[in-house]
């Protein structure tokens, strides 16, 4: 974990390298200027001479000038360093989640990722501003005070090595019950997270369901753990102050009553009793200061180590040594695929066999869990086979750099998304080089053109994030219009017209059908209506396929379509599709 936290500072090395350089030297100003305040008072107020007042006066004035310089270099540096580190943290996590394949990202919740983004790099980023500063300047501090206490006297010393042997104790009991709660809270807050962002993206359903109190108390019960752990976490730690107060003034009450003793028995001045005082606030405060990096280092460590999870994350799929870079053409063929989401898990696919020629139109139809998105995930590699081989264009997928592949096989997910950004920067994704003309052709074609032409700024016309501002038919057909950009060899579409009428769909897939020559698309629909007219239909049923004919030969030989078939045709909905496919 350290080791791969560190090795993200980057080009902020030297900046890194420097503050401890100039931490110290504003330390050993800061020591001094107690011992020069001892000589001020010995040598000049008690004495009575001015010139020396003056002289140590001046001393004093240019120490503590080089120390706030030195001080201030060092938070620069410091600060710089930091937060280059948790920007590179946060570009290695995001670079590496683009990576993922859909079985890594299941690993993750998006609230968790969210979190180690913004509140663990955050952490990361004040421990490491703190580990470069404080963490020097707490120990130099407390060694050279000790050192200048026992150069000065030694046996009043003493009284200085009690006081922190009585407060490291204290501290050390505090940290180690707190180190367990704060290990909690990032835990908590994953959780806080995940109520947050599934309200926020759900807050429609909430609505519609008048489900706001329900929603409330989750998020209630969410914040009521954090809180509570948060109190116990800071109520220990809360008691860094009493018990540094009780030492410190123990401390000076020793220091009074031997040092007055010392000084009437002529081996210790006024001045010097005045630097021991100093000298003893430095010590303990240096002391509270270790406290509070161990403290901040415990909440980074845990920080730390989901950071690095992700970051380290070798996805599940990569390309080959030397991949395959042009699909030929749009033919599938799955050879005695099983699939399973997780290794060693129970299959969502088993004992899959089909054969599909390039340009051909492929229906999938079946329940609800009976593996439809499963087999196409597996054709564009967004899952990797456990058993068996896909093949397109007669390569085995996996022989492909999945760029390659994935330009050639899109995919209009069932829950497909749309980004900020115009219509066209939204249609571009498909081609980036995509020209105006190109983009209202495959418009046309996904049946987008005729709503975007009458919205106020036609392709120009901002897209809310989600797209929330358009409806989800329309949704849905500018994410076919972005796929068909690409012009690939095989579209799949994974019930992507759900949410346009049964007229509307008829007419992109003529119009796909149409002007797309040479395509091969594979098309999942609830309907059978959608899928009728297609070259043949794969029936599937938990997870295996239990008839692949054409849609007349299927209602022959087959009783599940033939089922969903007379039960889709029946009655008033039968009357409701027939109209509108007349509209």
């Amino acid at each position: 974990m350290i080791k791969t936290i560190l090795g993200k500072v980057g080009r902020y090395k030297t900046a890194a390298l420097l503050t401890p350089v100039w931490t110290t030297a504003e330390v050993i100003m800061g020591v001094l200027i107690p011992y020069v305040t001892a000589s001020l008072i010995d040598k000049g107020i008690s004495a009575g001479n001015m010139p020396e007042v003056y002289k140590y006066g001046a001393l004093m004035l240019v120490m503590a000038f080089f120390s706030a310089g030195f001080g201030i270099l060092a938070a620069r540096f410091a600060a710089y360093s930091s937060t280059g580190l948790a920007a590179n943290l946060r570009e290695a996590m995001y670079t590496n989640i683009q990576r993922f394949s859909f079985s890594d990202i299941d690993k993750y919740s998006t609230a968790g990722l969210v979190t180690r983004m913004t509140t663990d790099v955050s952490n990361i980023q004040g421990a490491f501003q703190m580990l470069l500063r404080t963490s020097f300047r707490a120990p130099l501090n407390m060694v050279s005070s000790l050192f200048m206490c026992f150069f000065i006297n030694s046996r009043l010393s003493v009284v200085f090595l009690v006081a922190m042997v009585v407060l490291s104790s204290c501290l050390f009991f505090l940290i180690r019950r707190a180190a367990k709660l704060f290990v909690k809270i990032f835990e908590r807050y994953d959780d806080l997270n995940g109520v947050i962002q599934e309200n926020v993206s759900g807050i429609r359903v909430v609505k519609a369901f008048v489900r706001e109190d329900h929603e409330i108390g989750k998020f209630d019960k969410a914040a009521l753990a954090l809180y509570n752990l948060n109190v116990k976490a800071e109520s220990l730690m809360a008691l860094n102050h009493p018990i540094m107060n009780i030492v410190v003034y123990g401390c000076i009450i020793s220091l009074s009553w031997f040092g007055a003793h010392f000084i009437v028995g002529g081996t210790l001045t006024t001045g010097q009793l005045t630097s021991l005082f100093a000298y003893v606030m430095t010590l303990m405060s240096s002391l509270m200061m270790l406290s509070m990096i161990f403290v901040q280092l415990t909440q980074s460590a845990a920080s730390g180590k989901r950071v690095a999870d992700v970051i380290n994350e070798e996805p599940d799929m990569y390309d080959p040594a030397n991949p395959i870079l042009e699909v030929k053409d749009g033919s599938i063929d799955f050879e005695d695929v099983s699939f399973a989401y997780t290794k060693g898990g129970d299959y969502a696919l088993e004992d899959i066999d089909l054969h599909i020629n390039a340009g051909e139109t492929i229906g999938v139809i079946g329940g609800t869990g009976s593996g439809k998105s499963s087999l196409v995930f597996l054709i564009s590699r967004l899952y990797d086979v456990s058993k068996g081989s896909v093949k397109v264009g007669g390569v085995d997928v996996r022989s492909y750099a999945m760029e390659a592949l994935r330009n050639q096989v899109a995919v209009v997910l069932q829950k497909n998304t749309l980004f900020s950004g115009t219509i066209l920067e939204n249609l571009r994704w498909g081609k980036e080089d995509a020209t105006e003309e190109e983009c209202r052709e495959a418009c046309r074609q996904a049946c987008a053109d005729e709503f975007i032409e009458r919205m106020p700024d036609g392709y120009n016309t901002y897209i809310e994030q989600g797209g929330t501002n358009v409806s989800g038919g329309q949704r849905q057909r500018l994410c076919i219009a972005r796929a068909l950009l690409k012009r690939p060899k095989v579209l799949i579409l994974d019930d992507s017209t759900s949410a346009v009428d049964t007229a509307t769909d008829a007419h992109i897939r003529s119009a796909i059908s149409g002007r797309v020559e040479g395509l091969t698309k594979v098309i999942i629909s609830q309907r059978i209506l959608s899928i009728r007219d297609a070259d043949r239909i794969i029936v599937m049923e938990d997870g295996r396929v239990v008839a692949f004919d054409t849609h007349e030969n299927l209602l022959r030989t087959c009783g599940i379509y033939k089922d969903i078939y007379d039960m889709q045709t029946s009655g008033a909905e039968a009357d409701f599709d027939k109209k509108e496919v007349a509209a």
